[in-house]
């Protein structure tokens, strides 16, 4: 199979869709024009940083491709729409991770309604790269920023964190629906999905908000998987700096957060009040009445000489 034997195979797997006039197989996508801004999110992925292929499988990998840019829709309260891939094959298997890389993808672009609209296929000497651009289109609450949180204001998180490496960071199911559904109970100032970890995560919407936060060590929802990492490491800990969890952290007035706690409105989850907003621009754990300080703890790519992510 050549490139363009590979992209006539993608063209009849792809279906056609309202808001997508002109598919893969011209220059350049057409999309129909809409009155709602455009939401972009485009993320990529690399084998020996994110995966290694021969232990996951290409369809795992196409699978989480397109789930993590679903999940930065979902942080924005979204509805996705279309999606661009580009993917860098490893020569001499060319054709077969092709195949299982598209059907991991479309696994999820089909089940939320996404038209795999265009991108870009290559070969190479080194291993599996694939990047996924996803337009969508905001929610009824427009789009959902990560400023908007307010001191008094509560962090909710849609589920258990902490002990992704176990699979959840390849298997997980984006927030889409619940992002949209929480929108039709309360009114969500700001909101972000754990991708790094808990502290890092929520930390980064106390930057852009200009205020601090209070975890509460008690109620943060913690996995069975982090109980039963066995690496000495806390549960605790797992929880907060993990990362791979792709929960949405969000935060609701008190009032708000009161009553999604006792209704559980969204249908599969159990909502948790793991924080609290405060004006002093610093992060804290609160465990067994004393607060401490603590660092946005989380996985970080390295830009330095070393090479090392942390």
């Amino acid at each position: 199979m050549g490139e363009f034997d590979y992209i006539r195979w993608i063209r009849t797997r792809t279906p056609t869709a309202p808001g997508v006039l002109v598919g893969p197989g011209d220059d350049c996508a057409v999309l129909a024009e809409s009155k709602s801004p455009c939401l972009v999110t485009t993320d990529m992925l690399l084998e020996g940083s994110h995966f290694v292929l021969a232990d996951v499988g290409a369809r795992r990998v196409g699978r989480k491709a397109m789930a993590v840019n679903l999940s930065d829709i979902a942080a924005m309260g979204g509805k996705p729409v279309a999606a661009f891939v580009s993917v860098a094959l490893p020569r001499g298997e060319a054709k077969a991770v092709g195949e299982e890389l598209d059907a991991g993808m479309r696994e999820l672009a089909d089940r939320f309604e996404v038209t795999i609209a265009g991108g870009d296929t290559n070969t190479w000497r080194g291993g599996l790269v694939v990047s996924v651009t996803l337009l969508g289109e905001p929610g009824p609450q427009g789009p959902i920023l990560r400023r908007g949180a307010r001191p008094g204001d509560w962090l909710l998180v849609t589920g258990p964190l902490g002990g992704s490496i176990l699979g959840k960071h390849l298997d997980f199911t984006p927030r889409v629906k619940e992002g949209l559904s929480l929108q039709e109970h309360a009114a969500i100032h700001a909101m972000i999905d754990i991708s790094d970890g808990l502290a890092a995560d929520a930390f980064h919407i106390c930057e852009e908000s200009g205020c601090g936060l209070v975890l509460f060590a008690d109620r943060i929802p913690i996995s069975d998987a982090a109980r039963g990492m066995n690496d000495g490491k806390p549960p605790l800990d797992h929880a907060l700096g993990d990362g791979e969890d792709f929960e949405l952290a969000f935060a609701v007035s008190a009032a708000d957060g009161a009553r999604l706690l006792q209704l559980q409105p969204i249908a599969g989850i159990v909502l948790s009040h793991a924080g609290e907003f405060i004006s002093e621009e610093k992060l804290f754990l609160e465990a067994g009445g004393t607060r401490n300080r603590i660092a946005p703890s989380g996985f970080v790519h390295a830009f330095g000489p070393t090479g090392r992510d942390a």
